[in-house]
């Protein structure tokens, strides 16, 4: 008996039958267990770290595999814009690709084509043997692979702020993804990523994405700002990360019930 199967949407279907704004937020523990936790959370899209976290591709497999039973879109961050990695990412399973620091509208044509095969890219065949093909499961994937792969790219710098309209008229970019963090730091303002002047080179990068009408994303922690992103057009939006959701969490708890915690009285001594 031939199974024939069928991938799940990308963050590009997702997207475009989207009646709101999508949120999402980051795993960077590195734990498929934690992924699948925020998978099954209600939220929409899951960006798996494989830029700045401890994710390899053996990790990746594993958190992919986790998440799959769940409606949440996943997308990965590769560490950098190489076609061995793309190509690697791909053949794992990865559909929705984010590809870091990309300044230049030929930089985005490069991620294109890395997500490709021949002729119209450089992707490497590979998909008998490989989890994006499901081992050749999922029917005429050689010829279907265009639709079933998104690339996104993300615009983190001054010079890709100026580039963003050329950017986002690269044929096959699916969306961009702007990161207000590096942004910052580009702009002489390291931390300052709510700093007025780094919302506003954000808003003008909405605004010549807009213009190409591409969807624009953006990471903002800060619900204020999140808000004020999604009020002038984001379309997806990361708003908490899984590491940071335990960190501040675990910090509550203790602040409330650990030895020596503020509001509580000190233990009595013990009585002889």
């Amino acid at each position: 008996m031939s199974i024939r199967l069928t991938p799940p949407p990308t963050l590009r279907d997702r997207l475009a039958h989207a009646d709101a704004p999508l949120a999402g937020m980051w795993v960077c523990s590195g734990s498929p267990l934690v992924a699948e936790i925020c998978a099954g959370s209600g939220i929409d899209w899951v960006l798996v770290d494989a830029e700045h976290a401890p994710i390899g591709l053996e990790t990746t497999t594993a958190i992919l595999q986790a998440m799959a039973p769940y409606p949440a879109t996943a997308v990965v961050r590769v560490a950098s814009n190489d076609p061995v990695t793309i190509k690697q990412h791909l053949d794992l399973g990865a559909q929705t690709l984010l590809v870091p620091m990309v300044d230049t509208p030929e930089q985005a044509e490069a991620a294109v084509r890395a997500a490709r095969y021949p002729p119209r890219g450089v992707r490497g065949v590979g998909s008998a043997l490989a989890r994006g093909a499901r081992w050749s499961r999922v029917e005429e994937y050689l010829t279907r692979a265009d639709e079933l792969v998104s690339v996104l790219v993300q615009v983190e710098s001054s010079e890709a702020v100026a580039n963003a309209g050329a950017i986002a008229a690269v044929d096959g970019v699916d969306g961009v993804f702007v990161g207000p963090s590096d942004l910052a730091a580009s702009m002489g303002l390291l931390g300052q990523q709510t700093h007025p002047d780094v919302v506003a080179a954000v808003l003008r990068a909405f605004d010549a994405v807009g213009q190409v009408g591409v969807p624009v994303g953006v990471n903002a922690f800060d619900p204020t700002v999140a808000e004020t992103y999604l009020g002038a057009g984001a379309a997806f939006v990361l708003v908490g990360a899984d590491v940071a959701t335990l960190a501040r969490g675990s910090e509550a708890l203790a602040e409330r019930w650990a030895s020596g915690a503020v509001g509580r009285g000190a233990p009595e001594a013990p009585s002889r």
